[in-house]
């Protein structure tokens, strides 16, 4: 039998992201879920209003309350603070890793403060299976590694992959540059792996919590990385043909 997906992150009161959203991908593949809570926030779609870290011992105890009875894969997303993060690193089992680095809100919110950022690169990047930022976190993440502004996105991954993690998934849709969205694979020693799907002419809140949940339950289910990934994103095409569907059936 599948074990459960352990989502690590916070809760989203809108209930457009966060763990409210990962559970809805944990659901949707078919899987059960384990969850510990990192920060209770308010927020609406365009703004945080407040942000509320819990404990590292609350932290401590919801993971290994969750851990009793084994659990499949781990997804990590809004962490907010280095003793959060150092409280997890210490606590992570031996299953499938997926690290969602939540550096800030859609609406610009910070959710890691820079402490934070450089426990992450630390701690839980080597105990990263797959690290899925977009295009902005990997900006951010370039500059918090001191690397030079100019470095090309290719260093950048780079660098993290020496840093001691298995593989980034490099999330294209902030690239506005095509008519579609192209989703990077990178592991060391390995060539490239792309993945193309359409541009819709709107956004969703969520989607990368989405993908990065959804990417957690199908390694939990067994299937490979590329299979995981292909899974992943044919559930977030599903989203986001709905949404395109609704929006067309508007006056």
């Amino acid at each position: 039998m599948t074990r459960p997906v352990l989502l690590i992150g916070g809760m989203d009161s809108s209930g457009g992201a966060g763990i409210a959203r990962d559970l809805l991908a944990v659901h949707d593949a078919g899987l059960t879920a384990r969850v510990a809570v990192t920060a209770v926030t308010a927020q609406t779609d365009r703004r945080v209003l407040a942000v509320d870290p819990v404990s590292p011992d609350l932290l401590a105890a919801q993971i290994e309350a969750a851990l009793e009875e084994g659990v499949g894969a781990i997804k990590i997303g809004a962490l907010c603070n280095a003793g959060l993060v150092r409280t997890m690193a210490a606590r992570l089992p031996d299953v499938p890793v997926i690290l969602d680095p939540v550096l800030c809100s859609s609406s610009g919110h910070a959710l890691l403060e820079p402490e934070g950022i450089q426990a992450l690169l630390g701690l839980l990047l080597p105990r990263t299976t797959v690290l899925t930022p977009n295009l902005p976190e990997l900006t951010a993440l370039k500059s918090a590694l001191g690397m030079d502004p100019s470095s090309e996105r290719i260093d950048v991954v780079e660098a993290l992959l020496e840093r001691g993690c298995e593989s980034v998934f490099l999330k294209g849709g902030h690239d506005r540059r095509s008519d579609g969205s192209t989703d990077i694979l990178y592991r060391a020693g390995k060539p490239p792996l792309s993945f193309r799907s359409p541009r819709y002419p709107f956004d969703l809140r969520g989607t990368g919590c989405q993908l990065a949940s959804g990417l957690a339950a199908a390694l939990a289910d067994g299937k490979s990385l590329s299979d995981a990934i292909e899974a992943s994103r044919a559930q977030l095409e599903v989203r986001f043909r709905e949404a395109h569907a609704r929006r067309q059936c508007l006056p």
